[in-house]
């Protein structure tokens, strides 16, 4: 087995597409818009017999508390059977590419089923549990919509079936953002959740970047919900493979009495659906019995519209550095703080 990289979208997009994967993550263009705020990324590939049977997206993310090689939701490989001999190849190269980078540890967040075979695969390689939960969610809300919009909709549950309807009757619009204006809205609705909810925010030109790189393959839309020419809630949708993924969510809770965020919600699964997608993917949910996680209210919001869960696989570390044991305790603590 053999490592290079990969320098062409179309062979990345091409093995992506076959491999079916569940995440925008490992895309061609979430590389590109690392790239484009400055983060360094490696794409590669790993060959047998000249035929690629995986791949792998690295970031470099540099971080006050230590410099590290970070994997998000790969590497993806064709055949599960090979993810030992693939992650047994990548390993050496990653640790030889970290240590000429000044990193302190390597962290890998896949996108496997949470399973004994896989968790023992990475213990004896060396790695161990990151200190952190859901740097990217590792227990996913999916709803499959190959099925016809009255079936969904049966299948939700109640409460959500009838503020679904009610917000079509309280006058809510729901339109596609297009202009800056529209993104601007979208980011001043992001800033009262964050401080509503206290959690570390992405900058404005993240959000600028993401549409612009995804837009140019009409893999992404901003999705609006008006009530009285006012935005009350927002999110950004990112339409990759056979999924669309609810990537950024922002509501004003002035408004929370006027369900807006259920009808846009119903908007999204009837655009994918529309572009013959298979899946909408929620993103991050917390287990039902973490009723005081501050996640809770909005993971029963995401399952109130059917579906079912995926768990994966924890986030492993592999050690480059003793200066990881600071970077353990500092994330430990700031975990411990937000009740995560």
């Amino acid at each position: 087995m053999t490592i290079a990289e990969i320098h062409s979208k179309t062979e990345w997009e091409h093995f992506l597409a076959e491999a079916s994967p569940h995440s925008f993550l490992h895309s061609w263009n979430w590389g590109e818009v690392q790239e484009k705020l400055g983060t360094k990324v490696i794409r590669l590939g790993l060959y047998e017999d000249q035929s690629l049977i995986a791949v792998a997206l690295i970031l470099l993310i540099k971080a006050r508390r230590g410099s590290f090689l970070f994997c998000p939701h790969g590497p993806v490989v064709e055949n599960k059977e090979n993810i030992k001999p693939v992650l047994t190849t990548l390993l050496p190269e990653l640790e030889k590419r970290g240590k000429e980078l000044g990193c302190v540890f390597i962290r890998v967040s896949p996108l496997f089923k949470k399973n004994s075979e896989y968790e023992a695969i990475f213990r004896e390689l060396g790695f161990r549990n990151a200190p952190v939960h859901l740097m990217h969610p590792e227990l996913a809300w999916i709803l499959n919509i190959d099925e016809s919009e009255e079936a969904i909709l049966k299948n939700m549950r109640k409460t959500t079936r009838y503020l679904v309807r009610r917000g079509e009757k309280e006058g809510v619009k729901i339109r596609i953002g297009e202009t800056k204006e529209d993104l601007e809205n979208f980011l001043k609705v992001y800033r009262t959740t964050v401080d509503r909810q206290n959690f570390t925010p992405f900058k404005g030109d993240f959000f600028k970047t993401e549409l612009e790189v995804f837009k140019k393959d009409n893999q992404v839309k901003l999705f609006l919900a008006e009530y009285d020419g006012k935005v009350i809630t927002a999110a950004m949708i990112v339409f990759y493979g056979q999924s669309a993924f609810y990537h950024h969510g922002a509501s004003d809770q002035t408004y929370s009495h006027i369900p807006g965020a259920y009808l846009l919600q119903w908007q999204v699964i009837r655009e994918a659906k529309a572009r013959g997608l298979q899946f909408y993917n929620f993103w991050g949910i917390v287990p039902p019995e973490e009723k005081k996680h501050p996640w809770a209210g909005l993971s029963l919001f995401k399952t109130g519209f059917g579906g079912y869960s995926e768990v994966y696989l924890h986030a492993q570390d592999y050690l480059l550095s003793q200066k990881y044991w600071l970077v353990y305790f500092i994330e430990t603590l700031r975990r411990k703080k937000r009740r995560l």
